[in-house]
């Protein structure tokens, strides 16, 4: 199916595959969240590590060394302020993690919806898509949790502490913390495929892109300053240097996918 055929399509029909391609993608997430919920307690514990150690490299073996973090976990208590903020604390990190196993699912039927416009060679990009935009999600995360949180938390927990203010978290707060910088991460992570996506469909150029560089670093820090949970410049710095490097690359990417058209188009 052409995209000029794909223009025909009824309002009604294309709203109906909307809810089937939503409706599959609630089921997978369901399903993962039913999982997840069981071990809710094992992933909680995993998420306290930003606030407990980071992460070292070095040039020499060992490369990679886990570091307390003493100032932190001498002082710092979790506790809840209500009676049922432990209960959706764990809701919360169980949706989290049931989202990361769905997401296969969910970007298979979200490219299953876009699909009928897309050209028959264009079609064939399903797995390369499905891989890359989950890998870059969990790259994100990845990034997010190993070494941005560990040096936020050690930043702002310690930051003029002295011996006046003892950190007492409330895990609602550190958990909403934790979740919204990680999933923030997971999406910024996919900008080089919108980009990809931009320049295959003639939206943009990577010519015009690359051109309107500074613009894109305004927007990275204002996108920034919209996502991260705390209205501070470090964690918004945090974010925005990511979404720079994310650009850059998705320019550098869509240069090679715009070449290897006007090649296929020259044969």
């Amino acid at each position: 199916m052409t995209l000029r055929e794909d223009e025909k399509m009824p309002l009604t029909e294309h709203l109906g595959e909307l809810r089937r391609r939503i409706s599959v993608s609630l089921a997978a997430l369901l399903a993962a969240f039913v999982v997840a919920f069981n071990y809710s307690e094992e992933i909680f514990k995993l998420i306290m590590f930003p606030l407990k150690y980071s992460l070292s490299f070095s040039m020499k073996n060992p490369y990679l060394n886990i570091i307390p973090h003493e100032k932190i976990s001498q002082g710092t208590k979790l506790v809840f302020l209500a009676p049922a903020e432990a209960f959706w604390m764990s809701m919360k990190v169980s949706f989290v993690a049931g989202l990361i196993p769905a997401l296969p699912v969910i970007f298979y039927q979200l490219w299953k919806f876009i699909s009928p416009g897309l050209m028959a060679k264009e079609k064939k990009y399903v797995l390369p898509f499905i891989v890359s935009a989950t890998g870059l999600f969990l790259l994100g995360a990845v990034f997010c949790f190993f070494i941005v949180l560990p040096f936020a938390m050690e930043f702002l927990l310690t930051y003029k502490l002295g011996d006046v203010l003892m950190p007492m978290l409330s895990v609602g707060q550190y958990v909403d913390f934790c979740l919204k910088f990680i999933l923030a991460f997971g999406i910024i992570f996919e900008l080089p495929i919108v980009i990809i996506f931009s320049t295959r469909m003639g939206l943009v150029t990577p010519k015009t892109l690359a051109k309107n560089r500074s613009y894109a670093m305004l927007i990275a820090f204002i996108v920034a300053a919209v996502l991260t949970p705390t209205p501070d410049a470090f964690n918004q710095i945090l974010m925005a240097v990511p979404i720079i490097i994310l650009y850059e690359i998705g320019i550098l990417i869509s240069r090679i996918f715009v070449r290897k058209r006007g090649e296929d188009a020259g044969q």
